[in-house]
């Protein structure tokens, strides 16, 4: 069974990289190592702060998508598995939302 992880990374400049892996060991290596010209390769060092094993790659694609487009407060809820801020956070806080919540 092919298993896969989400992860996110404090970069040495304080800000998160989400991304996601079949091979959470290797990948580690790879962004400590700076193998990849990306987001974190100018950012050493950078260091795992979560990570999420997933049964399918797919999965562990829908959620990096998801989290990459979360601010840095739920992100930062997540690592802290702090699950009741997590889930104001994701609270639509919109002047319609009432509209829904009382039907």
């Amino acid at each position: 069974m092919t298993m896969a992880w989400v992860y996110i990374l404090k970069c040495v400049d304080e800000k998160y990289y989400t991304g996601c892996t079949s091979d959470i060991e290797k990948r580690m290596v790879e962004h400590s190592e700076g193998v990849f010209s990306s987001f974190t390769s100018s950012r050493l060092p950078v260091v795992l702060v979560f990570s999420q094993e997933f049964l399918t790659i797919e999965e562990a694609i829908f959620a990096e998508r998801m989290i990459k487009g979360w601010t840095r407060k739920k992100k930062e809820a997540l690592i802290n598995s702090d699950f009741e801020l997590l889930h104001d956070l994701a609270e639509c806080k919109n002047q319609t939302s009432h509209i829904f919540k009382d039907s």
